[in-house]
């Protein structure tokens, strides 16, 4: 059985449990109903998960090898139970030395890291999407450079994992303007969603590479990302997609911001 991959919206930091008691506010409802569908809709459930976050960047591409990763609260004004939240998931460092033999192999230098804690954008969704916190986990960089194929060429290099029972999911957001949360954005943000959702789904494998490859051409893209971090992961999850077809998973308004889901398979 091979699992589709993902590029999914991990939302603002800590905003599905931003209530005092926990609990998600309305504007953050659909997302989070979006992304606790993600597993009771694959033909298994993952034996391993590999996930890539906006939130962590290396020279090179690095492997979270660590066995019980801490929670890395990179977010900062939020409620203070916020900085007690908890995912305990095991690491999962067998996957970790196998992501980075796949790189290797296709000609990446790859670095591997056991001490870093999982940042919100890896373990903010994954409370959402794996409540139980059972399924082991490791987590993939960015490469620093931020360069689109390369990370589709990095992507297109672990598909193998899908037939092993890998889910690989990329986690960001498919706009990322923090200067424009006003509500002033949504006209801009709803052009370059749609030129992105084209892109992404495009039939033709190929051109659906070259067309999410040249992002900065599509109307509005610098608007949407002055700088592209938190589009990068949906590179990886395309390319790990491979010439599976493409679909527009998810789509919300959330801070004036227009945002979308991918799945790949």
């Amino acid at each position: 059985m091979t699992l589709p991959t993902y590029y999914v919206p991990h939302g603002g930091g800590p905003c599905f449990f931003l209530n005092p008691d926990g609990s998600c506010p309305l504007m953050w409802a659909s997302m989070r109903d979006h992304l606790a569908a993600i597993l009771p809709s694959l033909p298994e459930r993952p034996k391993a998960i590999l996930i890539v976050s906006g939130h962590w960047e290396e020279a090179d591409f690095t492997v979270h090898s660590g066995a019980r990763p801490e929670l890395l609260f990179d977010y900062y004004g939020f409620p203070e139970h916020t900085y007690r939240l908890r995912w305990d998931a095991p690491g999962a460092p067998a996957l970790a030395d196998r992501a980075a033999a796949l790189l290797g192999d296709a000609g990446f230098a790859t670095g591997r890291e056991a001490a870093r804690g999982w940042d919100h954008g890896v373990f903010v969704p994954m409370m959402v999407v794996d409540p139980a916190a059972d399924i082991p986990t490791a987590q993939l960089s960015l490469r620093h450079d931020l360069d689109p194929a390369a990370h589709i060429a990095a992507g297109r290099a672990l598909a193998p994992l899908r037939e092993e029972g890998v889910l690989i999911v990329g986690s960001g957001m498919s706009f990322h303007n923090m200067r424009a949360r006003d509500g002033s954005a949504q006209a801009r943000a709803d052009m370059f969603d749609a030129a992105l959702a084209a892109a992404a789904t495009d039939a033709d494998p190929a051109r659906r590479r070259e067309r999410i490859a040249a992002w900065a051409d599509l109307p509005e893209a610098r608007y949407a990302h002055p700088r592209e971090e938190h589009l990068l992961p949906l590179m990886v999850a395309l390319g790990a997609g491979g010439d599976d077809p493409a679909t527009h998973a998810f789509r919300d308004h959330v801070i004036g911001w227009t945002v979308s889901a991918f799945r790949f398979g």
